[in-house]
This record gives structure tokens, sequence and C-alpha cells, in this order.
């Protein structure tokens, strides 16, 4: 059996629960975005639930999401770990890369006030700048340490070369990159490296951005600002032989007794002990199937065959387009990006 358990996870000197909350598409990405008092909501229920892992961004919302979690969270920041991140922003209504030094010092104050805190536990470069040698820009987030404005570093969509260049600069506590059934990108070298240097691997879209939930997104349905609008997995030409293969994952699902979200969150976090995994959602009833998995024994043989049904090799489609994934560092999965 396959038992995540309610054993904590480690990232840096912190201890969290294996599944985490992502909140960008409380404010950002995925269409129109609930109202503030469904989001706070969700955010709270998310703390009764057990989360103590919350991950925003500047980017998420421009803002806003940052000035959300600061608002539903108020009161209760010695109970979470709270993870934010820069080098991507909203500028002039759109999204910038930069991971200059300055930008980064700028962007950390105006965290720190719409967080509503004094200290962000965990903040991630969360692109790497190509103009901006990564370790300039660590090296200004290690100053954001020094000066008490942060506790810890990370990274994101960085591959296991940046990842060793930056934990070279300053020591880097977890690296978030996107993991799940169909994207394999981790495996081509960032999972064993993270393992290697003690760094927490943080699963961003480890539900396939909706596809492996019980309500898989209609794509002729989404509005026009969600993002999985230009995603080639979700386009007409591989949507549909993409939908195969989750007929069978529900199969496999069905027999081993779980739903298809929960097969699919055990798949992540069997990988390896130093992985934490952070669905997002807004909805209660998904935040509360995603937190069931720590309490979940599902049989080796169904996660082994998901993997088997479901994978780099199988999946239809690149997870970014080729404009998207030329600005990301993480390894490619051959075609599938």
């Amino acid at each position: 059996m396959v038992s995540p358990g309610r054993a904590p996870r480690r990232i840096g000197p912190f201890e969290v629960p294996a599944v985490g909350l992502g909140c960008m598409n409380l404010s950002h990405a995925y269409g129109v975005p609930p109202t503030p008092e469904d989001a706070e909501h969700l955010l709270r229920t998310a703390l009764e639930e057990g989360v103590t892992l919350f991950d925003t961004a500047a980017l998420y919302g421009f803002g806003a999401n940052e000035e959300l979690l600061g608002r539903a969270l108020a009161g209760h920041r010695d109970r979470i770990v709270l993870a934010s991140k820069c080098g991507m922003t909203g500028v002039n209504g759109q999204r910038v890369i930069d991971g200059r030094p300055e930008t980064i010092r700028r962007t950390a104050d105006e965290a720190l006030a719409r967080l509503r805190t004094d200290v962000i536990d965990l903040y991630y470069l969360h692109r790497v700048d190509r103009q901006v040698p990564v370790e300039e820009s660590i090296g200004a987030m290690a100053e954001l340490v020094e000066t008490g404005k942060v506790r810890m570093l990370g990274l994101s969509e960085a591959s296991a070369e940046t990842l060793r260049r930056a934990h070279a600069v300053h020591p880097i506590a977890a690296l978030q990159n996107e993991y799940s059934l169909w994207s394999r990108n981790p495996e081509q070298g960032t999972l064993a490296a993270a393992a290697e240097l003690g760094v927490a691997l943080v699963a961003f879209s480890p539900l396939a951005r909706g596809f492996l939930t019980a309500e898989p997104p209609d794509p002729a349905s989404l509005v026009e600002k969600d993002i999985r609008r230009n995603m080639p997995r979700f386009g007409a030409a591989n949507y549909p032989a993409n939908l195969g293969l989750r007929t069978q994952l529900e199969g496999i699902a069905r027999d081993a007794g779980c739903t298809l979200t929960q097969l699919a969150l055990v798949w992540v976090l069997s990988r390896g002990g130093h992985l934490v995994a952070i669905p997002g959602t807004r909805s209660v009833d998904h935040l509360r199937e995603n937190m069931s998995v720590l309490d979940l024994d599902v049989p080796s043989e169904a996660v082994d065959a998901a993997g088997q049904v479901l994978n780099a090799a199988t999946v239809h489609g690149a997870r970014y387009n080729e404009t998207t994934l030329a600005e990301i560092d993480t390894e490619r999965c051959g075609t599938a990006g």
C-alpha cells in the first residue's frame, strides 16, 4: 500500500503536511475569480482542515492574491508557513519577468505590506530572468534573509543546474516545479538534485490544472482569461486523446477504491519523502478531498498503473506553448515540454 500519511515533511526548518494550498486560482489565471468573501472562506476553511503551507506570488492578480491572504489569514500568522514569489510581476497590466536585484528588493517590500507581515517564511524566485545571472538574483534575495524580511529562499520553474548554482550562493530550501502524472519534468534531473541537496520539491499543479479532478475542464467553455486556452494539452488536436487516458485512470481509481483526484495526489507524493504538493481549488469540497489523501491507503499496484497510463511518453501535447516554454528554465520531457 502507498500511504502519504500525516507525518510532516520538511521545508528548511519548517515541518508541514504533505499537502498545502496553492492560492493562484483565487485571484489569477483561471478566468473569473471567486468573490473576496468566497475566497476568504476557502482560505479559513483550509486552516481548519489542517493546511499550514499557503503559496502565493506578487504576480497573482498583480498583488491582489497577496492582499487576499493578508486579510484572510490575519491573526493566524503563527499557525502557517507563508510562501510568496518575486521575479515576475504585473507591470502596466502585463506579465514581466525581472530578476534584477533592485526589483527584487522593491517587490519584497510591497509583498510584506500586502501580506500584513514582518517576514515571509519562504520567498521564491518565480522565474529565472535570462538577462540576469541567477547568482545576482539570489544574492539580492539572500540580503532579504540577512535583514530579517525573509526566512528561507526557493526557486520556481528551475533546472537542476540552476538549482545547484543558486544553492552555492545561498541555501535553497524549496524548488517549486510543475509535477503531476502528465508533467514529468522533475524526473529529468531536479527530483534527484533536490533530494541530494536536502531541498523540498514543491509540486504545483499536481492535478494537471484540473484535468485529474472529478470535473475536468471543457476547453470550449474556458473563458478568455483562462490560461489553459493556450496550453496545447487542452487544444482540439490533443484533448480528446488525453480524455481517453483519463478514462483509463478513472477505472484504476475505481478499482482501488479511491477517487481520481486522490490517486493522482498519492502518485505525486509517492515520488519521494521530500515532495510536498500544493493543489489549488475554489471548492471547499475539493479542498477536503485533497487533504483526505493524508489518511488514505492506495494499493501500490494502482499507483504504478496510473504512472504507466499517463506519463511524458503517453500525454498528447506540450505543457505550455513554445513562447512560454522559451521563458522557462526547467528541463524538458521531449515533445511534452
